[in-house]
C-alpha cells in the first residue's frame, strides 16, 4: 500500500467513515474536513491549504446527499456542496508548494443515461440528460477544470454502493414487512415545472427490468488503493462490479438473504407516494443504471465482492 498522508474531504459520511480507520490502520496519517466533527472545517481555507501541501493523496466526498425530495432549496444546495468543496480542494492543490500525486473526488454513475439496451463504460457510455446528471457533469468539470500538472486526477462514478448501514438499512425492514418486492416502473404525471428542472422520471424499464449497478463499500476503497498504485490511470472510472442485475433479482436476493418468503411487486404509483411521505425520489430506484467497470478490468483489478449475494450477505453482516 502507499504511504504519506491522506486528505478527506467529507469525512462524515458513508464513504468517508468506513475509508478514515482502514487509512489509519495502514499507518497513513489522515487529515479530514467536514461541516463538523472533523480535524477542519468547510470555510477554513488557509487550514485546508496546509492539510494537502505536502500530501500524498487527496479523496473529495462532501456533497449534500440526492436521498431527498428535488425542491428548489435542495437541488441548489446539491449543487452547492459538490461545487463549493471540490473548488477548495482544486484551489488548495494549485497553490500547494507539493502537490499531492492524486486526488480522487466522486462522481456517480447516474451520469449515464438510462440503460436498458447495453451497458455504459467509460469508453462508450452515452450521457443523460435531467437534474441528476447535470449535477454529475458539474461536479466533473470542478474536479478537471484547473490546471493542475502535478497531480493526477480521477472522477470516481459510483455506483449504488452497500455495505453496513447505507441504502440496505431501509430495504431491509421492508423485506422483513413484506414489502421487498421488485419496483415496478409505470406512468406517472410530470407537471410542467418538474419538466422544466428535469427531475420528472418518465417511464422506462418494466416489471423491474431496470438495471441495477452496484458496488461493495470494500471494493470502492481496494479501487482507491488500486489508483493509487497505478499511475495510468486517470479521468472518469466507474466504481460499479462486473455482474451488475435487474431490479427484480436485486430484491430477490435481498429478500432470499434474509429469508422473507412474500415480496409482492411495488407499482409506480405506490412508489411514488411512499416517496412523498419518506421525501425522496423515486429516480433513485426506476432509473436503469447499467454500468460496467472496462476500466479497472482492463487495468486488472479483481473484486473482492463480484456477484450481489455476497455482497449482500456481508452488508447485514449474515
Amino acid at each position: 500500500m502507499s504511504t504519506g498522508r491522506v486528505v478527506i474531504g467529507g469525512s462524515t459520511g458513508f464513504m468517508g467513515q468506513y475509508l478514515l480507520p482502514r487509512f489509519r490502520d495502514a499507518g497513513r496519517e489522515v487529515v479530514t474536513i467536514s461541516r463538523s466533527g472533523a480535524d477542519i472545517a468547510w470555510g477554513d481555507q488557509q487550514a485546508i491549504d496546509r492539510a494537502v501541501d505536502g500530501s500524498s493523496l487527496v479523496i473529495g466526498l462532501a456533497g449534500k446527499s440526492v436521498n431527498c425530495r428535488y425542491t428548489p432549496e435542495n437541488r441548489a444546495e446539491i449543487f452547492r456542496s459538490r461545487l463549493d468543496t471540490t473548488g477548495a480542494l482544486s484551489g488548495a492543490i494549485a497553490r500547494a508548494e507539493n502537490p499531492p500525486a492524486l486526488w480522487v473526488n466522486s462522481s456517480t454513475a447516474t451520469i449515464y443515461r438510462h440503460a436498458e439496451d447495453r451497458p455504459m463504460t467509460e469508453s462508450s457510455g452515452e450521457i443523460g440528460t435531467g437534474f441528476s446528471v447535470e449535477v454529475a457533469k458539474a461536479w466533473e468539470r470542478a474536479l478537471f477544470s484547473d490546471d493542475l500538472p502535478a497531480t493526477r486526477r480521477v472522477a470516481l462514478r459510483s455506483a449504488i454502493v452497500l455495505g453496513h448501514g447505507g441504502v440496505l438499512g431501509p430495504l431491509k425492514n421492508l423485506a422483513k414487512l413484506g414489502l421487498g418486492g421488485a419496483q415496478h416502473d409505470g406512468w406517472w404525471p410530470v407537471s410542467r415545472r418538474r419538466r422544466a428542472a428535469g427531475t420528472g422520471h418518465f417511464p422506462g424499464a418494466k416489471h423491474g427490468r431496470q438495471r441495477f449497478s452496484w458496488v461493495h463499500v470494500e471494493d470502492v476503497a481496494r479501487i482507491i488503493d488500486f489508483v493509487e498504485e497505478h499511475p495510468e490511470l486517470d479521468g472518469p472510472v466507474n466504481a460499479a462490479s462486473p455482474n451488475p442485475v435487474d431490479n427484480r433479482t436485486f430484491m430477490a436476493t435481498v429478500r432470499q438473504v434474509l429469508g422473507a418468503r412474500i415480496g409482492p411487486p411495488m407499482p409506480r404509483w405506490m412508489l411514488e407516494i411512499g416517496a412523498i411521505g419518506i421525501r425522496t425520489e423515486t429516480e433513485l430506484i426506476l432509473k436503469s443504471r447499467w454500468v460496467l467497470p472496462e476500466t479497472l478490468t482492463e487495468a486488472g483489478f479483481e473484486f473482492r465482492y463480484p456477484t450481489l449475494e455476497p455482497a449482500i450477505r456481508e452488508s447485514f453482516d449474515l
